[in-house]
């Protein structure tokens, strides 16, 4: 009879199904760390020791919205106070330049009178001691008023005229802006000196031997004022005769060009009487006594 052998192997230990998933159950058990939950016990602890979150949010807008008001109050407040204090001073400011204006209209007319009382003694001074040379003398100055035929020449920009940044035309060639320079305007009056003009003028300012044309960019000056376009030059003399010459000249011809190729804009014609005034201002730089004069002996010293 054959013996059972032994079973030597140690017996196994019964075990759980889900054993192997003891992770997984931690996890669902404890969905959360224990610092976090701790953490969390005690926010809504002190929760229900405040107030509300809606409520102190609330208060909190609240509390922002009166501190505004206040501000644009005391803002309002200070403004209507010192509204009064600017507008009297506003007031003064305008009385103040209003006050200035008229004195400086009264101080000029004041010195455009007594430059005609100068003008006038010049005159008679003229007369004295010139004879029958004083009138032909004070044309030449242009210290008196010119009135007889002449010759009216408008030359105006051409339409599509832009302003630029460089100086008047070089002697070279010409610029492509459409502007009339002061080389230009130049030009034009002496060539109407050349054809026998006796006097001119250009925008009511009158020219002598001591006038200036010149550019300050885009802006033409005559004896530092500026003009605005479009120019109108008054030349007295025979106005046909006069205008037939000028348009025959070099000048004349050079102000065609531009007409021509790049569109300054000019009219010309003879007018029975053209009227120029006089000339702002005459200084007399130096002056001399004749030998033998009236009045007086050569010192030899001249008076600015």
């Amino acid at each position: 009879m054959s013996q059972q052998r032994p079973d030597r192997s140690t017996p196994r230990q019964a075990s759980r199904p889900d054993a192997s998933m003891s992770l997984l159950t931690n996890v669902m058990d404890h969905a959360l760390d224990d610092g976090y939950a701790e953490a969390a016990e005690r926010k809504a602890a002190a929760g229900t020791r405040g107030l509300p979150r809606t409520l102190r949010a609330k208060l909190g807008l609240a509390a922002g919205l009166v501190l505004a008001a206040v501000v644009v109050t005391v803002g309002a407040a200070q403004a209507r106070i010192s509204a009064p204090t600017l507008a009297k001073e506003r007031e003064e400011l305008i009385n103040r330049i209003e006050h200035g204006t008229a004195d400086a209209d009264a101080v000029q007319k004041r010195v455009d009178a007594l430059r005609d009382d100068v003008g006038a003694m010049q005159r008679e001074a003229l007369k004295k001691h010139g004879g029958d040379r004083a009138e032909l003398l004070a044309l030449l100055a242009g210290s008196t008023q010119v009135t007889g035929p002449g010759v009216k020449l408008v030359v105006d920009d051409a339409k599509s005229a832009k302003s630029s940044g460089g100086g008047p035309r070089e002697s070279t060639g010409f610029s492509d802006t459409g502007r009339l320079r002061d080389r230009d305007l130049q030009r034009v009056v002496n060539g109407l000196w050349a054809s026998g003009a006796e006097a001119v003028a250009v925008n009511e300012q009158r020219l002598t031997s001591l006038s200036a044309i010149r550019a300050a960019g885009d802006a033409i000056l005559v004896d530092n004022k500026p003009l605005v376009p479009p120019y109108t030059v008054l030349a007295v003399g025979d106005g046909r005769k006069l205008a037939t010459a000028f348009q025959d000249s070099a000048d004349g011809q050079y102000l065609d060009v531009l007409r021509k190729n790049y569109g300054i804009r000019t009219k010309i014609s003879a007018e029975n009487e053209v009227r120029l005034p006089p000339a702002p201002s005459l200084i007399v730089r130096t002056a001399q006594p004749k030998a033998g004069a009236a009045g007086g002996a050569d010192t030899g010293k001249g008076t600015s």
